[in-house]
């Protein structure tokens, strides 16, 4: 059997499980806040995260995998770096590998979701849909495990018989994965439904890798003595808690269970320090209040549209302000000064002015890369070529154009590819001796333009005093 050099242990371990729109980094920090082992996060689709890349986000202090409209699907920081579980959705074993290795230094493990039955799951060939494949999770768990360095395991759900169930976690085992977690239900069973407390166990005995047992929220798990109780009656290595966690996450406190108004307000604290999204914190909270959403509080959450109304309905409106204004200082302290000995050596030798493109000061369909471009055709250059750079810190952008051997830039940062693009343009023109207000043919004709009425001012001698200047009409080729 292969088995990967692991760090994570999943024997004796109290787990967030993975949930969708709720299992975001405010609730993950919160559940290790009150005892949880190990979190795992939402399961995220293999394709979009592909779309990814990774920045390192120094205003609050995380790693973000944010696509090209800069939405941040995954992030992460170092505080659950060796807690945190990977929970992939995927139906293509190079899919999945390509992302474990995208994620794998910022996550402890990594995790294929067997078990969803939702159809946004399902649909993919993701999720529960696996489950009728074993040949495709073989290969999927087999790539992972030989792949990556992070321990790999998968949760699934029980087959319709026994020993359907058992022929599958045994051949799971042999892939080399870690652990399996158990929701013990099958795909069409729903959590009123009883949990299937014996088939766990059953998958428990017949396995040597640690099982974790999920599903108890509904029946089993209301206190965190429970938890250790829902492991004895399934004999599994670890626990899993969903919605019991949803509805309250000090269920992993071993002094007991908090006041849900003391979590809430912890929650928004971790959801305004990390800038989720506010409708993201809004559902979550709206899981935790449950029948209390028709009270005053629940009607304010219900209302909110931001933040920081979402805050003022908890009475946290002073500390939105204040942690705002924290991050609005630190993101402009770091644009004033953003890697500043990198950047002085990487742009050594860059011709560079403090300008910006403002559009407005262009005449329609000009631009200073038409202008600068027009140019270097006109003198038998070669074109212009741009090298645009991101900075991570703010998502701003930086270009610098080569003209002739020479590098120009813009020392200022631009909120678009574009507009950097076009500041560089600005910098070489303006360093050239060039227009960067209009095309330089335009402006070329407007200077014989000139030179033709001077000469006919000098041929017909000074005009009358408050004689009229018509100039020539000079019709301009394409």
């Amino acid at each position: 059997m292969i088995v990967n050099n692991l760090t994570l242990c999943y024997q004796g371990k109290v787990i967030l499980a993975p949930m969708v729109r709720v299992g975001t980094l405010p609730m993950r920090l919160l559940a290790l806040d009150y005892g949880a082992d190990i979190v795992y996060c939402e399961e995220l689709i293999d394709i979009k995260m592909l779309q990814c890349k990774r920045v390192v986000n120094e205003v609050l202090d995380t790693v973000d995998f944010v696509t090209s409209n800069d939405r941040v699907v995954f992030r992460t920081c170092e505080r659950e770096r060796n807690k945190v579980v990977f929970q992939m959705g995927s139906a293509d074993a190079e899919r999945a590998l390509t992302v474990a290795k995208l994620v794998e230094n910022d996550v402890a493990g990594i995790d294929i979701n067997m078990g969803c039955p939702k159809e946004y799951s399902t649909k993919g060939g993701m999720g529960a849909a696996l489950l009728s494949d074993p040949d495709k999770i073989e290969k999927i768990l087999s790539t992972l495990v030989n792949g990556i360095a992070k321990p790999v395991t998968c949760k699934i759900r029980i087959l319709p018989t026994l020993e359907d169930t058992l022929n599958l976690v045994k051949r799971i085992e042999r892939t080399g994965v870690a652990a399996i977690a158990v929701h013990g239900r099958k795909k069409e069973e729903r959590p009123q439904h009883p949990v299937h407390c014996d088939i766990i166990k059953a998958i428990a005995e017949a396995v040597s890798i640690p099982v974790i047992a999920n599903g108890g929220s509904h029946d089993h798990i209301k206190v965190y003595s429970d938890l250790e109780a829902f492991r004895q009656v399934t004999s599994a290595s670890s626990v899993m808690v969903a919605r019991a966690a949803m509805w309250n996450p000090s269920i992993f406190r071993k002094e007991g269970l908090q006041p849900l108004e003391k979590i809430m307000q912890e929650y928004i604290k971790y959801a305004v320090r990390y800038d989720n999204h506010y409708t993201n914190t809004k559902y979550c909270l709206c899981q935790m209040l449950r029948e209390q959403l028709e009270t005053p509080q629940g009607k304010k959450l219900h209302a909110a549209q931001s933040s920081q109304e979402i805050c003022d309905a908890f009475e946290l409106g002073s500390f939105y302000e204040k942690v705002t204004a924290e991050l609005a200082a630190k993101t402009t302290t770091l644009q004033n000064n953003p890697q500043e000995e990198d950047d002085q050596a990487e742009y050594a030798d860059v011709i560079k002015m403090a300008v910006k493109f403002d559009k407005r000061q262009y005449p329609p369909q000009i631009t200073p890369k038409m202008c600068l471009l027009e140019w270097c055709r006109k003198e038998k250059l070669a074109q212009p070529v741009y090298e645009t750079v991101q900075r991570p810190v703010d998502r701003l952008f930086r270009s610098v154009v080569t003209v002739s051997g020479l590098k120009y830039s813009s020392a200022l940062w631009d909120k678009s590819k574009k507009l950097a693009e076009q500041a560089a343009a600005i910098v070489c023109l303006r360093s050239l001796g060039l227009p960067d207000t209009q095309s330089p043919l335009m402006h070329k004709r407007k200077v014989e333009e000139r030179e033709i009425w001077n000469d006919r001012e000098n041929e017909e001698g000074v005009l009358p005093q408050g004689a009229p200047h018509k100039k020539p009409h000079l019709t301009l080729g394409p």
